[in-house]
């Protein structure tokens, strides 16, 4: 796990400015602790920041080939080198280490751009090849891990595994994009291909880009994407038979390295069949890091510990408290934008813990995005079900004035808070599954944004993103929900908390449920392998009953979240008071200050709950604060 920077001549073969490319790449040491490699030759410069995880003497980037007319820079883990060595020895390729790295080389001799879809793994890298003068990116299927690029004026484009990376070059213009920011708003984070930055871009999921000297910049190319079309014809029992496996198989792969390893375990169904299967695979006993709540609503720690005693784990536990909010400085400078998701908090910490034993940890993230597990899978189905019967421009003349006029309802019983169900009758398919995911409104942030905001929109909204979106996915309601939350909520939001988190204490978080073929495998299920008599991920449960018990895979989800309500009007209400009279709020982020008041006003008495929206603007204060200092 690393850091990766560059800079590539568009125009020409100038040379870089050593000491920018060296502060570029010294911005992300967080990434690669252990050893730094910068390559300067005309028409480009490429640095890397390197965490040693395999080949721990060799494998220094940037790397090359034998005549050393090719080189790359890598950030992530190839789980299946050795048997793309073996294939490209046979062709006659020599390799000169044991590192993953030197595939990408051989790998791009043998095969160019094919390159990306021989690889199973979390990556994104860069290949200069000298000979043909152009320069490929390319970022893993499901976006685990970051890449960031821009054209400067001086007509350079630079590249980063982080946007600091790219911002701390003196040529880059650090002008906010008013789409990032309404985005941010509707999300509570940046979606892929935008960044907080006009002219700065993130390299989507599963894409590549080849750019040649002299010639225009295309648009990144598509090579991999998810494919729902069910294919299984195995009985419910095969099914569950050979998920198990094919788990057990991807766990296994994520557990090559040459350093020892640990686990996440929240004392959820995912992380805890991660843990399981970790201690099944190895003699030595595995560590596994929980971070716990005060508030009983909030911690899941009984669960990890019941785990963690089953199957001889040895648990290390932490907890949260509302003292530990003075992180928030440091988790906007590791995220370089806004990020409203507040689990980061206790990721980060978990991180920490972890990073004091081990280099390497695995992880449950993905199971509910390919398995079906979110709650919200369940409702919205229920409400296809409802608009199936009624066509649109009926539900939005009903659904559309009861919506409106019925109460918000913050203190009622949850079966009494239909507004939002209303609403969403009103509304087609996509639209309404975007509201299922927002963490505000339309009707809240045009109240919030100021005038000048407004205007600089010019009638964008983000629901843009999933309008976008809405061709490739496929018609199924289920199918089409889980699709949106891969190209968005997965990579833009899960993803991006665990690797920044991660990598800001120099720690490597690898996703077993993640592997792309798994992935691609377990969305092809049928329907109801996913969400059975209402339960989701319910294959993946019947086939976990015998390692995790009944009890644990039968209990209601709670999510890896903090109390940040509570919080918010306890001990962080001085800073939210605080945070109405900050400037930069007004002038540079566009909010609206008389409205921002009353949020915090309802929200200290009592009256609304307005958690996620003050902390998304806390957090985007927070943002501000590091991006314009």
């Amino acid at each position: 796990m690393c850091g990766i920077v560059g800079l590539f001549d568009l125009t020409g073969q100038r040379e870089p400015d050593r000491s920018v490319l060296a502060r570029m790449n010294q911005s992300q040491r967080h990434r690669g602790p252990d050893a730094e490699g910068i390559h300067i030759a005309p028409g480009i410069g490429l640095g890397h920041r390197r965490l040693s995880i395999i080949d721990l003497e060799g494998g220094r980037q940037p790397l090359f080939n034998e005549d050393g007319q090719i080189a790359v820079v890598f950030n992530g883990e190839i789980y299946n080198f050795q048997a793309l060595a073996k294939e490209l020895t046979a062709l006659g390729h020599r390799f000169n280490s044991r590192s993953d790295t030197e595939i990408l080389v051989h790998g791009w001799e043998a095969w160019g751009p094919g390159l990306t879809e021989r690889l199973q793994g979390m990556f994104a890298f860069a290949i200069h090849d000298n000979i043909k003068k152009n320069l490929f990116l390319a970022r893993d299927p499901l976006g685990i891990k970051p890449l960031h690029y821009a054209i400067l004026k001086d007509g350079w484009l630079a590249f980063a595994s982080e946007l600091k990376g790219i911002t701390t070059h003196p040529r880059f213009e650090r002008i906010l994009d008013p789409q990032a920011v309404e985005c941010y708003f509707a999300l509570g984070y940046v979606p892929d291909p935008l960044t907080l930055f006009a002219g700065a871009h993130k390299l989507p999921p599963g894409h590549r880009l080849e750019i040649k000297t002299g010639q225009p910049l295309r648009a990144p190319e598509c090579y991999w994407d998810l494919a729902f079309e069910p294919c299984h014809r195995l009985g419910r029992q095969e099914a569950r038979e050979e998920l198990l496996l094919r788990l057990r198989q991807s766990v296994q792969s994520h557990m090559v390295a040459d350093v020892e390893l640990a686990a996440f375990l929240s004392g959820g169904v995912d992380s805890s069949a991660i843990a399981v299967l970790m201690a099944q695979s190895q003699a030595a006993p595995v560590t596994a890091c929980t971070v716990s709540f005060a508030d009983p609503a909030f911690d899941e720690t009984r669960w990890a510990t019941q785990v963690a005693q089953r199957h001889g784990l040895t648990h290390v536990v932490e907890q949260a408290e509302p003292h530990h909010f003075h992180l928030m400085d440091r988790l906007a400078y590791h995220h370089d934008e806004p990020f409203a998701d507040h689990s980061s908090l206790p990721t980060w910490m978990v991180c920490a813990m972890a990073r004091k034993r081990v280099k390497v940890v695995l992880s449950g993230d993905g199971g509910d995005e390919s398995l079906a597990g979110y709650e919200r899978y369940r409702f919205v189905l229920a409400e296809e079900k409802i608009k199936s019967f009624l066509p649109q421009g009926l539900r939005r003349m009903i659904f559309g004035p009861l919506g409106w006029f019925y109460p918000k309802g913050d203190r009622l019983p949850r079966f009494l808070r239909a507004k939002s169900t209303l609403q969403s009758l009103a509304k087609d398919s996509i639209d309404g599954y975007f509201q299922a995911v927002a963490i505000m409104p339309w009707e809240l942030r045009k109240r919030l944004y100021s005038q000048t905001l407004r205007t600089s929109l010019q009638g964008y909204r983000a629901e843009e993103v999933f309008r976008q979106l809405a061709p490739r996915a496929p018609d199924h309601p289920l199918a089409r929900m889980q699709y949106l939350d891969f190209k968005t909520f997965l990579a833009g939001r899960v993803l991006t908390k665990v690797d920044r988190a991660s990598m800001a204490h120099g720690l490597e978080v690898r996703v077993p449920l993640l592997d792309h073929e798994l992935v691609q495998w377990m969305v092809k299920l049928p329907a109801d392998f996913k969400i059975f008599h209402g339960q989701g991920k319910a294959l993946f449960k019947e086939g976990l009953v015998d390692l995790l018990g009944p009890e644990l895979l039968n209990r209601p989800k709670m999510g890896f979240v903090a109390p940040i309500a509570q919080w918010l009007r306890q001990p962080l209400a001085g800073r939210l008071r605080e945070l109405a009279m900050e400037p930069r709020l007004v002038t540079l982020g566009g909010m609206d200050r008389k409205f921002l008041e009353w949020m915090i006003g309802e929200h200290l008495r009592g009256r609304r709950n307005f958690s996620q929206p003050l902390w998304a603007v806390m957090q985007f204060d927070a943002c501000l604060k590091n991006a314009f200092p």
